[in-house]
């Protein structure tokens, strides 16, 4: 199947530097046309990579069998080292080859909520804030927190981060579900394992022209931002909330210091929200896909478990387990995300 794409890309490749070289293209087309050349170029050269090596590996294998030791032992040493290159090249042109969805590109809210579990689930939607905003930070991307909700003991009940950057839906979109913890709490004396939960939203942002909403169905409300306290507490009601009252969907945002600001951005997320359940609606689902994603927090619904005792993060959807759950936690996620997306795009084939 992979020979196929890459033909079919091939001739793509031809066919869309036929179009640029042309001429009488309109700027929109010449964009779009740009975009997918510079895709299929890389595609192709990631290919042309893997193809070399393939065949330094190969070379490699072929040397062990050498009558002179040196050689024989050189190739023993090297052949490791091209081994993980042809596999992580091999890995990258799966990835670059999977069908785009249009939106891919797309930047995203995420939405993190305590689930099942009292103060340690309010604990764990505190380390997942921090692994994602510190992986946005490893990838180049920008995170903002949007809105916040904290508790006593440094957890958080609820979190809204907007994350912009290159393909960050492509990477994100498989992330929304239950995700579940196996530790000792730190607020446990007796050293007993709690097992607890976190739920993961994800909804990509939508232009203004993709959804309509009506300024007769929302109620909107002001508030006081919550914060660290002192200085950094507004003494005003720039905090705002809004809910769309046919759906019964709230966004709030308390991020800038103008209430309008605020307005505009939790505006914004309330069109990713309508738009998430509008496109699971023309798919005939019973509910949007912020609920699909979510549930009800159950421990059953889980997606992922993070068992800090054993030092394992078992993703349930493909069977997979990593052990270097400290690194995840620390925002080393990448290739978890891609190995992810790469068998549930498997699935759907």
């Amino acid at each position: 199947m992979l020979e196929e794409d890459l033909s079919a890309i091939k001739r793509e490749f031809a066919e869309i530097e036929a179009h640029l070289s042309s001429g009488g293209l309109k700027p929109e087309e010449i964009e779009k046309f740009s975009r997918r050349h510079a895709v299929c170029r890389q595609l192709l050269e990631t290919s042309a990579a893997l193809g070399r090596a393939l065949k330094e590996a190969e070379d490699a294998r072929q040397m062990l069998s050498s009558t002179d030791k040196d050689i024989a032992e050189m190739a023993a040493a090297e052949l490791p080292a091209l081994e993980a290159a042809a596999a992580s090249l091999g890995k990258k042109l799966k990835l670059l080859i999977i069908p785009p969805d249009p939106a891919d590109s797309k930047n995203i809210f995420l939405e993190i909520r305590a689930g099942v579990g009292g103060d340690e689930s309010a604990l764990f939607a505190a380390d997942l804030l921090r692994m994602y905003t510190r992986f946005a930070q490893n990838m180049g991307w920008q995170a903002e927190l949007r809105d916040l909700s904290s508790t006593g003991l440094k957890g958080i009940k609820n979190a809204v981060l907007y994350i912009s950057g290159q393909d960050v839906y492509a990477l994100m979109k498989y992330e929304g579900g239950v995700h579940r913890v196996q530790r000792v709490p730190l607020t446990e004396a007796s050293g007993r394992i709690h097992t607890s939960t976190v739920t993961v939203a994800i909804m990509h942002e939508v232009d203004e022209v993709e959804i309509k909403i009506e300024a007769k169905d929302l109620k909107m409300d002001t508030y006081r931002s919550s914060g660290a306290g002192g200085q950094n507490v507004n003494k005003v009601e720039t905090a705002v909330r809004i809910t769309h009252i046919p759906s019964g969907i709230i966004t709030a945002c308390q991020e800038e210091r103008s209430q309008g600001k605020n307005r505009a951005k939790a505006m914004a997320m309330l069109a990713a929200k309508l738009a998430q359940a509008s496109e699971e609606a023309q798919a005939k689902a019973n509910a949007g896909a912020r609920n699909i994603q979510v549930g009800t927090g159950d421990r059953s619904e889980k997606i992922r478990t993070y068992n800090f005792p054993q030092n394992r993060v078992t993703d349930h959807r493909i069977q997979v387990s990593w052990h270097n759950l400290q690194a995840i936690m620390e925002g080393e996620i990448k290739e978890m995300l891609e190995e992810i997306r790469l068998e549930l795009t498997k699935e759907k084939e």
